[in-house]
């Protein structure tokens, strides 16, 4: 039953293949037949469905799909016949043909070029180009699949074709593949007309056509290629190259391939670029130079490199042009040494010509300071600092530096100057100066008078320096008469600082020009005429405080003394604090040493009103020179007034020093006791650090008059400020104290007072740290504290109490801020204190001394010396032993 199944099935494939006339077809395209090599072709079983589904359904490419993928496994002519079997009957669909095709091109792998069957997958693409000709893909493949066997021509022309065929949309898709098969093989003929077609088309591709060229030698289209794009604005690289670059790519192109590059005029197409690409000039004319020295024309070429350094205008551009011109001499002279060494009868034109060019190449070397100035100053001709530099570098040249000056002061625009304009001219008459021409350096400063200058200084300036010339040569008169001359008030006032104004309206209110005339005056002139000038000096109110003293020197040496003093009283007048503070302390001094105190009311009348606004700073010196007067032509109690005000009046860091002046001259005026009302002052008005030193010192002065107690109550009250940790020396020197005049009691009361007063300090520091920790939290009361800290709160408390106690004990003398403490031998017994004290403490070297005595039951008794008062106790008022009897 399976043998007559599987011959009827047979027939009924034979029936197929002759009824689709698939050879006549072929031969009526002219194609090569190409029958499957195995002609005994199997069918099994299995495929009877799917023959069965093709009679149905012949035009169903799904049903031709499914019979392929059922006999993907099978032998490749059965494959093929079922996919030309299928494509007879749909020769237009695209899936059947890309899938044949790709089929056929997976078979011919690993296979040599020379297999029949490349040629047989060929035949089957023309086959499909037949009907598949407008798809792109189908042609790639296939001009893929040619370039793969290596037939340029044929390759080429199916190219052809497929450029010919397919719509101009989808040329892109071609190209890239036809590009790469001409640049593949050495054929530039036909690469470089393959490219002109396509840059037809995609024009913005004209830089790989270019790479291309370039790459096979051929330089001269190249450059002209290049060019075109160059002088498109509109060209967009497709590499991110900018114009310049293009230029730059340009100029290396032309001027390294001279004798290829024909088509194009070099020259002319590097200086456009020069005056278009200015700010990259160097390496515009390195490359122009270079062409030159490739084409052999050394002359033009050193032509070139000098015209670039005559006008690149920046430094860099310079320095490219400048190095690449010295390495070009020292080439060449290079080359001619070795030319001469190598000729053993060597001409004299030919040494001539060899010291000529180490002539040039030394002369371009000295020649490069120079020409790196023409450079800036091509940069910026208004540079003032460089023209003198220039005027450096020609010494030794008069008639260049005369060209240079000349130069200048005619390119110099004022307005747009870069430095002062005015030591141009200067410079150039004092240059005719020192060679002996006067008249010329005259007429030089007579032009720069003419010039309009931005700052009246500017001219004023060149007016002195003329003046001053004039002095030079001894023509005193000539000098005045230019000073005259030159502050001559102009027809309309002007105002100094009116920009509107030319300096020339505005020059006689200049302050220069007004000092050097004073000096001329007083050097030269006469007194009324010298007297004239300052007074003009001040109507114009541009007089300063050091003219102002000048002018009262002048007048003093004239023996004009108050007519001095009317100048110090119109400088007064005419500032303020603190430039003032100048002509107050001359004058003041210089009336104080003409009159002494012979007008001691009008002195003192001085001082009030130079003290009235006197500021803080200046108050000092002042109040001193004040008081001295008081002293020595004054009567007492008014310089202790002076002083007393100086101590508030000064700056703070100064009181110290002013309280302790206060204090010596009271001490020796009034005697020691009357210092006492200054210490108090002192203690409360000073800072702390000040304030222990002058405790100190005023328990001093007690100790060696005897006033024990007073100084006690003094370092008891001082000792409020005195932080045991830092303050160390304070506190031994009340232990030094108690020693040598206390006792026990008052020993333990000074350690008492010392816990209580770190205790003080340890509880401020708590307090701060404690207010760190809280600042954000809010503020709580000792029931709410934790049991630690609720008994260190209680024993704070405890220590302030005690503080309180010890306060309460102390006594405050009449007329004064000291604490005075009683001390034992003022009354009461030591046993009664001894007992009354519930703080008692153990001392070592004290106590011990002590307990000696305490043993014995009596109280020793101290023996009373008779001391002598010191003579500072009544200063002034002490009189001698004879006038006592």
């Amino acid at each position: 039953m399976v043998m007559i199944r599987l011959m009827e099935f047979l027939r009924i494939a034979l029936s197929i293949i002759r009824s689709t006339g698939y050879l006549q077809a072929l031969s009526k395209m002219k194609l090569p037949v190409t029958a499957p090599r195995d002609a005994n072709i199997v069918f099994s079983e299995e495929d009877l469905p799917y023959e069965e589904d093709l009679l149905r359904n012949p035009f169903s490419v799904k049903h031709w799909l499914r019979y392929i993928d059922h006999k993907k496994n099978a032998p490749k002519n059965a494959v093929n016949i079922i996919y030309e079997r299928a494509l007879k009957e749909l020769p237009g669909s695209y899936k059947l043909w890309y899938n044949y095709l790709k089929l056929r091109r997976r078979q011919t792998k690993g296979r040599c070029i020379i297999d029949p069957i490349f040629e047989e997958v060929n035949n089957a693409f023309e086959r499909s180009l037949v009907f598949m000709h407008k798809m792109p893909r189908i042609w790639m493949d296939y001009c893929q699949f040619l370039m793969d066997q290596n037939g340029i021509t044929r390759t080429r022309q199916a190219f052809d074709r497929a450029l010919r065929a397919l719509p101009i949309t989808q040329h892109h898709r071609i190209w890239p593949l036809y590009l790469t098969f001409v640049k593949k093989h050495d054929i530039p003929e036909t690469a470089v007309r393959v490219f002109r077609r396509y840059l037809k088309l995609c024009p913005e591709d004209h830089e790989d056509y270019i790479e291309y060229l370039i790459s096979i030698d051929r330089l001269d289209e190249a450059a002209v290629k290049l060019g075109f794009i160059v002088n498109h604005e509109d060209f967009v690289s497709k590499h991110g190259k900018s114009n310049h670059q293009l230029w730059n790519e340009l100029c290396d192109l032309i001027s390294k391939n001279p004798d290829q590059v024909r088509s194009l005029n070099v020259d002319a197409i590097i200086r456009g670029g020069l005056r278009r690409y200015t700010d990259q000039l160097g390496h515009l004319w390195n490359s122009l130079a270079d062409y030159y020295v490739r084409s052999g024309l050394f002359e033009r070429a050193r032509d070139i490199y000098e015209e670039a350094i005559q006008t690149v205008k920046t430094v860099r551009d310079f320095s490219q042009v400048f190095d690449a011109y010295a390495q070009f001499e020292d080439l060449s002279l290079i080359k001619r040494m070795e030319q001469a060494q190598n000729d053993p009868n060597p001409t004299e034109e030919d040494n001539i010509e060899l010291d000529l060019r180490l002539a040039r190449y030394e002369h371009l070397m000295e020649r490069r300071p120079l020409l790196l100035n023409s450079v800036l100053l091509r940069q910026n001709p208004h540079n003032v600092h460089e023209w003198h530099k220039r005027v450096k570098l020609n010494e030794g040249q008069p008639h260049q530096i005369i060209a240079t000056y000349t130069e200048a002061v005619q390119t110099v625009d004022p307005k747009l100057a870069v430095g002062k304009l005015n030591t141009l001219w200067v410079e150039f008459a004092k240059f005719y100066e020192e060679n002996g021409q006067l008249d010329d350096a005259r007429v030089v400063f007579e032009k720069a008078t003419q010039v309009p200058f931005i700052k009246v200084e500017d001219l004023a300036a060149v007016w002195c320096e003329w003046a001053e010339m004039e002095i030079r040569h001894d023509r005193s008169d000539a000098a005045l008469k230019l000073m005259h001359k030159a502050t001559v008030m102009p027809s309309h006032k002007a105002a100094y600082h009116d920009e509107t104004e030319t300096v020339q309206n505005r020059l006689y209110k200049s302050l220069k020009l007004w000092s050097l005339y004073a000096d001329l005056e007083e050097s030269f002139g006469s007194f009324k005429s010298c007297k004239a000038v300052y007074d003009r000096i001040i109507d114009l109110k541009i007089a300063t405080p050091q003219i102002i003293i000048n002018y009262g020197l002048f007048l003093e040496e004239q023996n004009y003394f108050e007519e001095a003093f009317k100048a110090y009283e119109k400088g007064i007048a005419l500032f303020r604090w603190p430039n003032v503070y100048d002509i107050w302390n001359t004058y003041l001094t210089k009336f104080l040493r003409r009159y002494g105190g012979t007008k001691l009311e009008r002195a003192r009348d001085l001082f009030e009103q130079c003290l009235e606004k006197c500021p803080p700073k200046f108050a000092k010196a002042l109040y001193l020179l004040y008081a001295k007067l008081e002293e020595e032509h004054g009567l007492a109690r008014h310089a202790m007034a002076v002083y007393e005000r100086a101590t508030s009046a000064v700056l703070p860091e100064e009181m110290f020093e002013m309280f302790n002046i206060y204090i010596k001259k009271a001490a020796e005026i009034y005697g020691v006791p009357k210092t006492r009302q200054i210490y108090e002052k002192a203690i409360e008005m000073l800072g702390d650090t000040n304030s222990r030193e002058m405790c100190m010192r005023f328990a001093e002065m007690e100790t060696k008059l005897g006033e024990v107690d007073r100084a006690r109550a003094i370092y008891a009250h001082c000792s409020q400020i005195c932080d045991p940790r830092v303050t160390a020396d304070f506190w031994q020197a009340w232990k030094d104290f108690e020693v040598r005049h206390g006792n026990e009691d008052t020993m333990r009361e000074m350690l008492r007072i010392k816990r209580s007063v770190q205790a003080t300090y340890n509880t401020q520091v708590n307090m701060m740290s404690a207010q760190m920790v809280n600042v954000s939290g809010s503020a709580g009361t000792v029931a709410d504290l934790a049991p630690g800290v609720k008994d260190g709160m209680r024993m704070l408390e405890a220590k302030a109490a005690e503080v309180a106690q010890m306060e309460s004990r102390l006594v405050m003398p009449k007329g004064g801020n000291i604490l005075f403490v009683r001390g034992e031998t003022q009354g009461g017994d030591r046993e009664g204190a001894r007992v009354a004290n519930p703080d008692e403490i153990d001392i070592d070297d004290e106590e011990e001394e002590g307990s000696g005595s305490e043993e014995s039951g009596k109280e020793e008794e101290v023996p009373i010396q008779k001391q002598t008062v010191p003579s500072e106790v009544f200063g002034s008022l002490k009189k001698d032993d004879d006038d006592d009897d």
